[in-house]
C-alpha cells in the first residue's frame, strides 16, 4: 500500500464517513479514485487534505466532502446519465463516472478541459464525454438528464439545466446567499418549471459552501 492510498483510506474514513456520508456507492468511489492525479505535483501531498487547492485558470478542486455531499445529493444507483457543469481537474467526473451508466461533463476553459480529458483516459473512464461550451447552457441535444452536478455557485437555479433534468430527477448545485453559498438539492416534480417563483421543483439545504461563480449566459456575467 502507497503512502496515497493510506492517505485515501484516512480521508474516507475521517473525513467522509464521520463527517455523515452514509451512501456506501459514494464512499467506495472516493475510495478507488486517486485524487492526487488530479492536481498539480506541486500539491499531490496535500491531495487528501480538507480543502480546496489550485487547479489553474482561478479555479479549484473542491474539498472531499464537498465531492461526496454533491454525488450523495444526486441519490445515483448506477444506471443513471448525468450532467456535469464545471469539469475543472476532471476529479467529480472520475467519481461520477464510477457512480453512474453516463456522464457529459461541461468546462468553459479549454485548457481544463483537455486536461481533464487525459486524465480521465489514463483511468479508463470511457464512460464520460468532456465538452467545451457555456455550462449554465448544459447539454440540450443529450438531454433529458437523470442527475445535473453543479460545481459553482449560482444566483439562481439555471432553467435550462432545470429544463434537462427528467422529472423526477435531481440536480445539486450551490446557490448564492447573503453569507455563504447553499448547497442545494433540486427535484424536478413537473414539465414546466420557473426558477424565479420555484414551480415545477422542490429544494433541500444541505450545507454551506464556497464555490467559484458560475459564469456564462444564465449564471454570473464574467469580468
Amino acid at each position: 500500500m502507497t503512502d496515497f492510498d493510506r492517505q485515501r483510506e484516512r480521508m474516507v474514513e475521517r473525513q467522509l464517513r464521520r463527517r455523515g456520508i452514509a451512501d456506501e456507492r459514494v464512499l467506495e468511489a472516493m475510495a478507488e479514485v486517486p485524487r492526487e492525479r488530479f492536481v498539480d505535483e506541486l500539491y499531490q501531498r496535500r491531495a487528501y487534505a480538507d480543502g480546496a487547492l489550485p487547479i489553474g485558470d482561478g479555479q479549484t478542486i473542491s474539498q472531499p466532502w464537498v465531492v461526496a455531499a454533491i454525488c450523495e445529493g444526486l441519490g445515483l444507483s448506477g444506471d443513471e446519465r448525468v450532467l456535469e457543469i464545471g469539469t475543472g481537474s476532471g476529479y467529480s467526473t472520475a467519481i461520477l463516472a464510477r457512480l453512474a451508466r453516463e456522464v457529459v461533463s461541461v468546462e468553459r476553459i479549454e485548457a481544463l478541459a483537455a486536461a481533464a480529458r487525459r486524465r480521465l483516459q489514463e483511468l479508463a473512464a470511457d464512460n464520460v464525454e468532456v465538452r467545451v461550451a457555456d455550462g449554465t447552457l448544459g447539454a440540450s441535444d443529450q438531454a433529458p438528464f437523470d442527475a445535473i452536478a453543479v460545481h459553482a455557485t449560482a444566483p439562481a437555479p439555471p432553467r435550462s439545466l432545470l429544463e434537462q433534468l427528467a422529472i423526477g430527477g435531481r440536480m445539486v448545485i450551490p446557490l448564492s446567499e447573503r453569507r455563504a453559498d447553499m448547497l442545494t438539492v433540486l427535484t424536478r416534480t413537473a414539465s414546466a418549471v420557473d426558477p424565479e417563483t420555484g414551480a415545477g421543483f422542490s429544494s433541500l439545504r444541505i450545507a454551506p459552501c464556497r464555490f467559484v461563480p458560475l459564469l456564462g449566459e444564465q449564471g454570473f456575467e464574467s469580468e
